[in-house]
């Protein structure tokens, strides 16, 4: 800080000690008649005093909130920039616990997949037919993954096609 920006903060430290303790009284009753105003008051209020006060005294001012109520006003911009950062790299996503089977295609070998179809659902043949034709559909939902992926390793041997979602 250059000398002059010292000696002004100094002074008005100065003046601003001597008008709190002069005008204390004065103060608390001015204090009461804000605290009776509406919100919308009180808001334009306080911004008609922002306005008024020089760059040097919103500083002070600043610094006071700062102090009396334990915060810092470059944190919540600090908060903001940090913010996506660390909800993209910060925790891990849930991981899937329930996954369906999809049939996609039936392929050139639809009886195959039929019969496999029916041995993982239990499904009659008609149903069974009727699923594998109307792909795509679901062969199996809300399974682990692990029973998924052995659904897939097993129509695919028989000649169709399955998404696991």
């Amino acid at each position: 800080m250059t000398e002059e920006v010292k000696k002004a903060e100094k002074k008005a430290e100065k003046k601003t000690e001597g008008a709190s303790v002069e005008h204390s009284a004065e103060v608390k009753i001015i204090l009461k008649k804000i605290s009776e105003l509406a919100t919308g008051e009180r808001k334009a209020l306080g911004l008609e005093i922002i306005k008024s006060l020089t760059v040097l005294e919103l500083s002070e001012w600043v610094k006071s909130i700062e102090s009396e109520f334990g915060v810092s006003a470059a944190a919540p911009v600090a908060m903001m920039s940090a913010a996506p950062a660390a909800g993209a790299a910060g925790e891990p996503k849930e991981e899937k616990t329930a996954f369906s089977a999809i049939l996609t295609s039936a392929g050139d070998k639809k009886i195959q997949v039929i019969k496999e179809v029916r041995a993982i659902t239990s499904l009659g043949l008609k149903e069974a037919k009727d699923l594998v034709e109307g792909a795509p559909k679901a062969i199996k939902e809300n399974v682990t993954k692990e029973e998924a992926e052995e659904i897939k390793k097993k129509v695919t041997a028989a000649g169709g096609t399955v998404e696991i979602k």
